[in-house]
Parts: C-alpha cells; structure tokens; sequence
C-alpha cells in the first residue's frame, strides 16, 4: 500500500464554522472537476494539490476509484493516531486535538486500486455544530472507542450512533476499538480500578456492535500496528459496496 498525506487546520474562532464549509465546499469541487476530466490537466493539478507524489499515468487514472471515509468517536480515543499511523506509518507521540483534518491513501484491496480520503473529525462537543460539515458525499463510517475507557464504548450507544444515522442512513457502520495495547496494561488497568471500571472486553464490545446495527467490530492498537490495516482493509471493500446500493451517500438536510 502506497500512502499520501495531506492536513488542513481551521482555527476555532467567530467564522470558524463558514470557514470550514468553504474548505468542504472547495475539496468537493475539485473532486467533481478532476472526475470530468479525464485530460492530463484536470486529474494532475488535483493531485498536485494533495501530495508531491507525482501524478499517475492516464492508464491509472482510468481505473482509480475514489471513496470517502470518515472517522468518529470521543475526543482522544484514538482516531488521529490510526490514521496517521495507516497514512504516513508513524505513530504521533504528542496529542494534539482535531478541529479538521483530512488523509488520503491509495489501498489495493481484491485487485481494485482504490484513492481513499479519509476524513478526521474532533469528538468534543464544542465542535457538535462543525462536525456534520465533514458527512456529506462518504461511502463508509468507522465509529472508534478506546478500549482503555468504557465511557466512550458507552458514547457509542448514547451520542454517536444517532449522529450518524442522522446524516449518513444507510451507510455500512463499522466499529473500532483502538488502543489494543492498553487492555492488559497493568498502570490502566489500576488507574480504572480506582472508578470501579476494567478495560472494554471484545464481547461487550461486540454487545454493542449488535446494537447499533455496525456491519463489524475490530480491535487495533495504533501504537504497535497491530489490526490496522485489517481496518482499512474491511473499510475500503464496504465503501465498493456502496456504489452497488444506488450510490448512498450522506447529506446535510
């Protein structure tokens, strides 16, 4: 797997919301443009934009399929270290809250090259009225936990399932629990003993899969690589799936 890397940061801020719909507005035209055109121009200029790989041959572009993910879940439950580590193969030391952030990785699954842009949201609720921006045009949504906090597994079933399914019926819905690596991790294991908690199991975990209605639930620890391309890998095939049920796609209403 080939991977680019591209970031966008909007500033938090009085015109923080238009600013970034301007920045959505903007990338789906230029996907609407680069599709037309079939011509060097068109597809190389868009690449040009996203990364300093050079552009494909005309006979690529021909067969590159294009979709769009999306990733959500708390704030901190390790949504932007997976994608890092997916995209770039490296895993982020520092954490730094998302506001808007986007990647794009070139996946080969089933002999099918596939351009996946995978688009990163920030789970606080201060960007509740933000995040919706990022929905429109995708073809699969991942909902992550962190398997070292069962109150966000818990944030599955009471906040993010009915985002979702607000702005994107219809779509294949997979479940993630990032941060394998924690689960038999003795300081997490102690820090969550003092609130009388443990680590998410994989069956409560697969409880909630059942009742939200997801198409899968996998385990991955960005941390040690472990799962992660198994994530991506199941996430590309749902999202050829889509274009086959009348091209369901999410939208603002």
């Amino acid at each position: 797997m080939m991977s680019r890397y591209c970031t966008q940061r909007v500033g938090v801020g009085v015109d923080a919301c238009r600013a970034y719909g301007r920045i959505c507005q903007l990338q789906f035209q230029l996907d609407k443009v680069a599709n037309e055109r079939c011509g060097d121009g068109g597809r190389a200029q868009q690449v040009a934009l996203y990364s300093t790989r050079e552009a494909p041959s005309p006979d690529r572009r021909m067969a590159e399929i294009r979709r769009k993910l999306v990733i959500v879940g708390d704030g901190a439950c390790g949504k932007t270290c997976l994608l890092i580590v997916f995209s770039k193969g490296t895993f982020p030391e520092v954490y730094v809250p998302t506001v808007f952030e986007n990647y794009v990785a070139d996946v080969e699954v089933d002999g099918k090259h596939v351009e996946l842009a995978l688009w990163d949201t920030a789970g606080q609720e201060d960007y509740d009225r933000l995040r919706p921006l990022s929905y429109p045009d995708s073809h699969v949504i991942l909902i992550c936990f962190a398997i070292d906090s069962p109150d966000s597994l818990d944030n599955v079933q009471e906040k993010w399932i009915s985002e979702v399914l607000h702005f994107c019926q219809g779509l294949p819905i997979i479940l993630v629990g990032c941060k394998k690596d924690l689960r038999y991790d003795q300081k997490t294991i102690e820090e969550l003993h003092k609130t009388s908690q443990k680590p998410v199991t994989p069956e409560q975990a697969e409880d909630v899969r059942k009742k939200i209605g997801a198409q899968k639930y996998l385990e991955c620890s960005a941390k040690t690589n472990e799962g992660v391309r198994e994530v991506f890998e199941h996430a590309t095939r749902a999202a050829l799936l889509t274009r086959k049920k009348k091209e369901k796609k999410c939208s603002i209403l």
